[in-house]
């Protein structure tokens, strides 16, 4: 097995292990941790697909688009975190209101 698809396969189980994380759990601080995880397993993803062959160089453009996209990561987890403590001060609670009744 090569270190291509090892990295492909890394990236889907990060992909995957996030999203049941961010469905299952209720904790606003927990789905902002499993988009974080998912946003990881695509990029490892995108770095695998960047290698055509083992003996070529890699394509540089899905190199650039991770590394722009961790700067985009950061910042939508900063703001998702201060959107997380503005629900908090609105309604003390650290979880979304479901839509049911009380």
């Amino acid at each position: 097995m090569s270190y291509i698809i090892l990295y492909a396969l890394l990236g889907v189980g990060l992909f995957v292990l996030g999203l049941y994380a961010l469905i299952i759990h209720a904790h606003l601080l927990r789905k902002i941790l499993a988009i974080n995880v998912m946003g990881t397993g695509v990029f490892l993803v995108l770095v695998a697909l960047a290698a055509r062959h083992q003996d070529a160089p890699p394509d540089p453009v899905p190199h650039a688009m991770v590394i722009t996209g961790i700067v985009v990561a950061v910042s939508a987890t900063a703001l998702a975190l201060i959107l997380m403590l503005k629900v908090y001060a609105a309604t003390g609670k650290t979880e979304l209101h479901d839509g049911k009744p009380d």
